[in-house]
């Protein structure tokens, strides 16, 4: 989802939005969200406040504290490298990033992608309901 700056604000209407998609299963869905100090996930701790979703922030300088973060991070230096503005790139170019991760197997999950999990988990979740 694109967002117009690196504001707090934005971040958080951002997860308004995806909060309104997957409403009544927002809890199931979005257990755990792990981010950095920057000041644009200041207001995340918030989510706690209005649903059961837990906010981890990592150490500073400490990658290790979110490692698929920093790998998929390196997946996407492969298209926009590092000092390049992502603003620089259409949302067309982003969505066929974000397309070729997500359809990408990944040893981690079995050799499936990231997407038939997703979409294997939302099944279970829906199912269950």
């Amino acid at each position: 989802m694109r967002i117009p700056d690196k504001t707090s604000a934005s971040v958080m209407q951002a997860f308004r939005t995806l909060h309104k998609k997957y409403e009544e299963h927002w809890n199931d869905i979005f257990k755990t969200i792990t981010t950095d100090n920057g000041s644009e996930f200041a207001d995340l701790s918030n989510l706690e406040e209005v649903s059961n979703t837990l906010v981890y922030y990592a150490h500073p300088y400490t990658s290790c504290d979110k490692g698929s973060v920093e790998r998929h991070n390196g997946l996407i230096r492969r298209f926009i490298p590092k000092g390049d503005r992502i603003d620089n790139y259409s949302l067309q170019e982003v969505i066929d990033i974000e397309t070729w991760m997500n359809t990408m197997p990944r040893k981690q999950l079995a050799y499936h992608t990231p997407d038939e999990i997703f979409e294997r988990e939302l099944d279970n979740i829906y199912q269950a309901a």
